[in-house]
């Protein structure tokens, strides 16, 4: 059992890798929130070639703070193709993948993270689906296909999990760093869930709240993705060795 006893006793011991794309509006305040979290050891941050001012406000926020590693992309490739180039870059015992909005909270790094630190797990998914968090009402049908692809990629891996798309996942560092990432795009969820229930490894959920954007306010997933997810369930759990 931990002997952790607050959030003070957990010691500096997670990166927090950031894929970030045209966030100009709220980069700043995210990376201001997760170097302010007690366990962030080091910030992994890789701009994959925003066309708007964030690469300008990543230089600001982040001038002078020796945990920030900032990485950029000469050519768009997608959230897989940074979260693939930001993962090489860590280097704590302990990986978050973090987004640069702000629908997530790195103030509850703390609850992701007890059942790593405790010895219980090996892999920590945050689920929006589960608990008391405050969760901002949005679009229904995001929500019926998010429990559709996360029901069938629990028929494919047999898991139980309850939000297979949630951004926060927390790895040991030495398991997210040996798994090859191929997909470029949002098909990072399926495709690493399917490779990490390979593993055999401990998997735990953490109930997390959620701030949800509307697509006015930057939000870019589609339905495009949601077909791509199904792809990828099927392919990186029937298909690959």
């Amino acid at each position: 059992m931990s002997d952790i006893k607050s959030n003070h006793d957990i010691a500096p011991c997670l990166t927090a890798v950031m894929p970030v794309y045209n966030e100009a509006a709220t980069v700043a305040e995210v990376i201001k929130v997760v170097l302010a979290q007690r366990p962030v050891q080091q910030l992994v941050i890789v701009d994959d070639a925003s066309t708007d001012d964030t690469w300008n406000q990543l230089q600001a926020a982040t001038v002078g703070e020796p945990r920030v590693k900032l990485v950029r992309h000469a050519v768009n490739q997608g959230k897989g193709a940074a979260l693939r180039t930001g993962i090489a870059q860590a280097t704590s015992a302990i990986v978050v993948i973090q987004d640069a909005d702000l629908e997530y909270d790195p103030a509850e790094y703390y609850s992701l993270l007890l059942p790593i630190l405790a010895g219980k797990a090996d892999v920590v998914f945050g689920s929006r689906f589960i608990g008391a968090g405050a969760h901002r009402v949005l679009y229904y049908w995001h929500s019926v296909g998010n429990k559709v692809l996360t029901t069938l990629s629990n028929m494919a891996t047999d898991l139980n999990l309850t939000d297979m798309e949630t951004c926060y996942k927390v790895f040991r560092r030495e398991i997210i760093q040996k798994i090859n990432i191929e997909e470029n795009r949002f098909g990072f969820e399926p495709e690493i869930t399917a490779k990490v229930a390979r593993l055999k490894v401990r998997i735990y959920e953490v109930a997390i709240s959620y701030y949800g954007r509307t697509y006015a306010e930057g939000k870019k997933i589609g339905w495009r993705d949601g077909f791509r997810a199904l792809w990828c369930i099927a392919k990186y759990n029937f298909f690959q060795g």
